[in-house]
């Protein structure tokens, strides 16, 4: 344990000390986007610019990939005047809440959405509404004015020569893929049209349900709106990816390494389990809803107050949702975050589970790290215990990780409460036949 601890904190210093300048990176950049979306704005008022982006900048800093950053683009509409109709059960599917949007026909104030850019006028003269406004037409439209605003902006000195190229903006399904450069590193931005929508989000409304957060930060948090963005060229759906953030940053304000953690998962993701972003593998999304799930299953502040047991507890989680293949999203959990990927869910729990096993050669940086690592920490057959909670969800549990976690040597938690529900979940895996796990 002496030769393990420092080991940690040697890797989280490293990852640290490119925090403060992956930060400036970001905002330079955004900087230079946001220069290109005043003058779309300029260009057609319909399009709005979002300068309420700090928690991007941290959660840019937290991540060791350069994968895409979403920077949205609200759209200037009265999302109570419009209408939402949910399509056929046909065309729903089983992931996040879609819509058509509607504009009534006596709806005042929205003569600007109706015109033939953005909008679909209804056959049925019966209907409700006269017609819907369609995301590939808004996304169509959107691109025609950042290219045009990308040339205004070079022609008129606006953005730093060399930071932004028209050419390299395409249109995909459901946004807009912009490079932008920052000094050496170049950011690529998914630029998405928004409609800001109140929408319920029972998860956060029974806040006992989701202990472990800062008291009053659910509330605040709850009170937000969420996002319609498109789901493909015809319907919209919701999108809760800025709730998630405001949660992750208000884990922040807590103390322990609840942040910490996240970064050295996501850095050992992509470098080790990637093959430094070579090969696919689990998202930086991904890893924070595997935190959010830990930190409700883990609300003690002794849970987090030592830098391997933080990291442990992301680390149980994340194992029994890959040999489950299910990753419940944090506001919807019957949606599952594994089910539309193409990842090899079996190679990728074989990679994470002899990290846990043998974290050293993972965390070693430098010559001076290196040394004989400790045996492994867990045998084979563990993965049969991880598989519980998909025959029972009441496995689901704090006590049940924590099982998890002593069986990786990482449970030094003094609550007797707590020792005796791990105690007594332990016993009923074993009349299960998991003694041998």
């Amino acid at each position: 344990m002496v030769v393990q601890v420092p080991l940690w904190h040697h890797y989280l210093q490293a990852i640290r000390s490119r925090e403060a300048s992956r930060a400036q990176d970001y905002q330079r950049a955004e900087n230079v986007l946001l220069t290109v979306l005043e003058r779309v704005h300029a260009q057609d008022p319909r399009f709005l610019v979002d300068y309420s982006r700090d928690l991007e900048a941290l959660q840019f800093a937290l991540r060791s990939s350069d994968s895409p950053v979403d920077m949205e683009v609200p759209l200037r509409v009265d999302a109570e005047a419009l209408l939402s109709e949910e399509p056929g059960s046909g065309e729903m599917g089983d992931g996040p809440v879609t819509c058509r949007l509607g504009v009534p026909r006596e709806g005042a104030g929205l003569e600007q959405w109706v015109t033939d850019d953005v909008f679909t006028a209804s056959l049925n003269s019966s209907a409700k509404c006269c017609g819907h406004i369609v995301p590939g037409k808004v996304l169509h439209v959107l691109k025609d004015l950042l290219v045009a605003a990308i040339v205004h902006c070079k022609h008129h000195g606006l953005i730093t020569p060399g930071s932004l190229k028209a050419d390299s903006l395409w249109e995909e399904a459901l946004h807009l893929s912009l490079l932008v450069s920052s000094g050496w590193r170049t950011i690529r931005f998914n630029v998405v049209p928004v409609v800001r929508w109140k929408h319920r989000v029972p998860v956060l409304e029974g806040a006992q349900r989701a202990p472990g957060f800062p008291e009053g930060s659910l509330k605040r948090i709850i009170s937000q709106e969420v996002a319609l963005v498109p789901a493909n060229a015809q319907l919209w759906r919701v999108s809760m990816d800025y709730l998630l953030t405001r949660l992750l940053s208000s884990l922040g304000s807590l103390p322990g390494h609840r942040l910490d953690s996240l970064s050295i998962l996501d850095r050992v993701n992509h470098e080790s389990w990637c093959d430094s972003g070579q090969s696919p593998g689990l998202t930086f999304d991904h890893l924070k809803a595997v935190l959010l799930w830990a930190s409700v299953l883990f609300p003690a502040p002794e849970d987090w107050a030592e830098l391997q047991g933080a990291v442990y507890r992301l680390l149980v989680v994340l194992l029994c949702c890959l040999a489950t293949r299910n990753l419940p999203h944090f506001l919807h959990p019957e949606h599952n975050l594994l089910q539309d990927t193409s990842l090899d869910l079996n190679a990728l729990y074989q990679r994470v589970e002899h990290f846990a096993s043998q974290p050293e050669a993972s965390l070693r940086i430098h010559v001076t790290h290196l040394g004989r690592s400790p045996p492994p920490r867990i045998g084979h057959g563990v993965k049969a215990l991880l598989q519980l909670p998909a025959s029972d969800p009441t496995y689901w549990a704090t006590a049940y990780f924590d099982v998890l976690l002593d069986k990786f040597q990482v449970f030094h938690i003094q609550d007797k409460d707590r020792i005796s529900a791990m105690q007594s979940i332990f016993r009923k895996t074993k009349t299960l036949g998991g003694e041998d796990s």
